[in-house]
């Protein structure tokens, strides 16, 4: 049976999709799947509206977000697969929201986004653990061409890109997120609503995009700064950025950082300013 915008049409228990493609999770390609429904559900709604909306999955495995995606009354949900396996299993959905889904398998890795559906458009992903973020960072350089990310991570991963100046979890990734998206941690998911049950704890985060970057900035510059801030984070800023091969003093001066913090305590406006005034220096 088939089933058009706000119908609901007869599956089988994912259980049985399961079962009859053989689709036991494979430690290389990072699946764990996430087939409780009270909790892809609350993923779906978390997301907001989703009406007007194209909603990019990447990870999709055996379908269970993508069937609460549908469900939440997505426009349309482009899953993104590698698994030749679960790309049969999403044959069935395929069928029964022919016009509402479009299965493509591919490695995310390799594929621009922003060319697989119109606007408005939203990623919203458990995505899988090994390529998290390098994806998160790929996207984050086109932020804007998005309405928002639905992301599940580690929860370790998550505290990272939420975290604020002052904490250990502060650092490269938090400045890069946070300088072109406003984060905040939604929810935890224990390890139990996975198969296989993973070790850590997951959190989903919502990545809602700025209309501008929170300050003046070249990404690759930023990028930069902040590695050569935080590779030596126990370090004084005068003596971490020394590798970036300029009077450090000087530079920290321009921007209006003291010389004697540390990467930490920093917000991304400073080092927002401190990439500023190093890119003048090496023009």
């Amino acid at each position: 049976m088939t089933a058009g915008n706000g119908a609901a049409p007869d599956l089988r228990p994912l259980g049985q999709v399961i079962a009859d493609h053989g689709l036991r999770p494979r430690k290389s390609l990072g699946q764990n799947f996430l087939l409780d429904p009270s909790i892809t559900k609350r993923i779906a709604s978390a997301a907001g509206e989703l009406a007007d909306t194209t909603v990019i999955e990447v990870g999709a495995g055996p379908g269970s977000l993508t069937r609460a995606l549908l469900a939440q009354g997505a426009k349309l949900v482009v899953a993104i697969e590698r698994d030749p396996r679960c790309i049969e299993a999403l044959a069935e959905l395929t069928a029964a929201y022919p016009d509402r889904l479009h299965v493509i398998e591919a490695d995310a890795l390799k594929l621009d986004l922003t060319a697989l559906a119109p606007a408005p458009r939203a990623v919203i992903a458990n995505l899988p653990y090994n390529v998290a973020t390098p994806l998160l960072i790929e996207w984050l350089k086109c932020a804007r061409d998005f309405t928002g990310f639905t992301l599940m991570f580690q929860k370790e991963v998550a505290a990272r890109i939420c975290a604020q100046p002052g904490g250990r979890d502060y650092g490269r990734l938090s400045i890069a997120a946070q300088w072109r998206c406003a984060a905040r941690i939604l929810f935890d998911v224990p390890p139990g609503a996975f198969i296989p049950p993973p070790k850590v704890t997951s959190t989903l985060i919502s990545l809602v995009p700025r209309e501008q970057p929170l300050a003046p900035a070249e990404w690759d510059v930023l990028e930069r700064v902040t590695a050569a801030a935080f590779g030596q984070r126990r370090k004084m800023l005068r003596a971490a950025l020394r590798q970036l091969g300029v009077d450090t003093e000087t530079l920290l001066a321009r921007a209006g950082v003291p010389p004697t913090v540390r990467a930490e305590t920093v917000d991304i406006a400073g080092f927002c300013a401190i990439a500023r005034e190093y890119a003048c220096m090496n023009t």
